[in-house]
């Protein structure tokens, strides 16, 4: 499956985490010129993961 942006909005949490610089420059030149901010992302980053391990525990 390929991870695709998108701009739903969801009831929040505010959480701390600090992340390496070069990633958050890889972020942000990803997000250039779109409708999604780096929370967004992140959070879609998140799910996206949770869904493959969960795929891949079915599977074994």
């Amino acid at each position: 499956m390929a991870f695709q942006l998108n701009t739903e909005k969801k009831e929040t949490e505010n959480k701390t985490i600090r992340f390496p610089l070069p990633l958050i420059k890889k972020i942000e030149a990803q997000l250039e010129g779109t409708e999604s901010n780096f929370s967004r992302f992140v959070i879609q980053a998140c799910e996206y993961v949770l869904k493959e391990l969960e795929s891949e525990i079915k599977k074994n």
